[in-house]
């Protein structure tokens, strides 16, 4: 089964990009993130809202609720794909970062990840 890369694009041979599994399983969790709630079409509760979290009051409190969001989605929508060993959601200053240690459950392997996202504000 072939993974199209995300972001869509080609590859040297004019083809669509391919990708690894455990890569095609990252740009997943990625495109989580960083989707909003309602923005696609048959699934209005796919996404975590981390965008529009960006331009709140930056705190602890928004860091923990964004957390517990971020643990509850991804169980939802990958949790048949990858178990979550650690999530830690930090804010400072106008920017939000998600660390995360997950392990594909096909192969066991255990990866840590790292998605920043911020205000130019």
């Amino acid at each position: 089964m072939m993974n199209i890369d995300f972001p869509f694009h080609f590859d040297s041979r004019g083809r669509t990009a391919a990708t690894s599994d455990a890569d095609h399983i990252r740009d997943m969790i990625e495109q989580f993130l960083f989707t909003s709630p309602g923005e696609r079409v048959n699934r209005p509760d796919f996404g975590s809202g981390l965008l529009g979290m960006v331009f709140e009051p930056n705190s602890p409190e928004l860091a923990a609720a964004l957390q517990f969001t971020i643990q509850a989605g991804l169980q939802r929508w990958l949790g048949d794909l990858i178990e979550v060993r650690k999530l830690e959601v930090t804010s400072e200053d106008a920017m939000l970062t998600v660390d995360l240690a997950y392990a594909i459950r096909r192969t066991g392997e255990v990866r840590r990840e790292g998605f920043t996202r911020g205000s130019s504000i």
